[in-house]
């Protein structure tokens, strides 16, 4: 079991919570559904799925399909008691994406929110992108989030928006390893790596991805009421999160 399994496996449903915190709920979920678009009659492979969130988010925006797939399984399980709750038609598998198998019917759309940052090195890093690759049909699109790698540690700060990161003083092969802390009751602190910039778009590239573009995350219009725009400026100087858009 990586250590990524059990960390993940320890926080279960707390994992929920975090998208009632400001930065997701007024930054994250509103840009990465922004970025992604509509699903209408699409198929989406949700990687790195956790419990399911996105999974369910776009199946309730008319996705044809989408399978969820997570390395915890108790993230998934947790996904799947959502399911069974409130049935909604979506599939959940645990999986390692480094070693995903090839699928019977590629899909348009995969998602990466917090995936790719998990890779412990550039071999495995480019394992999960061409194993993203295989799985889109021509011409599908594989969106990604992950914290930004332009972001200073000795900048502004995220606690205001409900989290918290810092460096463990440990350096992976692909970047900084990084102690993420979800300000939640009680709070709840994960270890992932943050990659260089060009970390990503090397390893896209060699998958076959086409067309890489980074995207900044903006703060919503509801961000914004909420708080005021001077809320919002320690983001702005120093925005933790950034997205990809990456052409099959």
């Amino acid at each position: 079991m990586s250590a990524s399994t059990q960390q993940y496996d320890g926080i279960g449903e707390a994992y929920e919570g975090f998208k009632a915190l400001p930065l997701e709920q007024y930054v994250a979920v509103p840009a990465f559904l922004g970025l992604v678009g509509d699903v209408r009659g699409r198929s989406v492979l949700d990687l790195a799925c956790g419990t399911g969130f996105y999974s369910r988010e776009f199946m309730r925006r008319g996705a044809a399909e989408v399978l969820g797939v997570d390395i915890s399984g108790e993230m998934v399980a947790v996904a799947r008691e959502w399911e069974r709750k409130e049935p909604l038609g979506v599939r959940y598998e645990v999986g390692d994406v480094s070693q995903l198998p090839p699928v019977e019917e590629p899909f348009d759309v995969a998602l990466g929110a917090h995936l790719l940052n998990y890779a412990q090195d550039a071999a495995t890093m480019e394992l999960m992108c061409r194993a993203v690759h295989r799985s889109l049909r021509p011409g599908g699109t594989f969106f990604v989030v992950n914290q930004s790698p332009g972001f200073r540690f000795d900048g502004p700060s995220p606690e205001k928006y409900g989290f918290r990161s810092e460096p463990t003083g440990e350096d992976a092969e692909i970047g900084p390893r990084v102690l993420t802390t979800a300000l939640l009751d009680p709070p709840v602190s994960f270890v992932a790596t943050r990659p260089r910039r060009e970390v990503y778009e090397k390893c896209l590239a060699a998958a076959g991805f086409s067309e890489v573009d980074w995207v900044p995350m903006e703060v919503s219009d509801a961000g914004v009421r909420a708080f005021g725009t001077d809320h919002w400026a320690d983001f702005r100087a120093n925005p933790p999160l950034e997205m990809l858009r990456c052409r099959a």
